[in-house]
């Protein structure tokens, strides 16, 4: 049985500072989905919170993205965590702004 209409996942991750989520949403912007997983995943950074959506046509395929998503989310918050939040207001490590 397939229905037409896609499965859509949608979170509010919010984050103590708008820094921090800046942080977070550099991080995992890198990391498109792979072709074959059939699905899409979109973030956007609005002030403090990182907003993602998840789509697909199967259940199992947007299942497997966004646990695969709450993985490296968890990695990042725990990097944070560990290493405090970000002294720069800006990442400029390479001088470019």
């Amino acid at each position: 049985m397939t229905d037409s209409s896609p499965i859509v996942v949608s979170l509010k991750i919010p984050f103590p500072t708008h820094r921090e989520a800046e942080v977070a949403y550099e991080v995992l912007r890198i990391d498109i989905e792979p072709k074959r997983s059939f699905i899409e995943k979109s973030l956007k950074l609005e002030d403090k919170q990182l907003l993602v959506e998840f789509r697909g046509q199967q259940a199992k395929n947007v299942r497997v993205g966004v646990t695969s998503f709450f993985e490296s989310l968890l990695l990042v918050c725990e990097t944070l965590d560990q290493f405090g939040p970000p002294l720069a207001d800006k990442y400029d490590y390479y001088g470019v702004e």
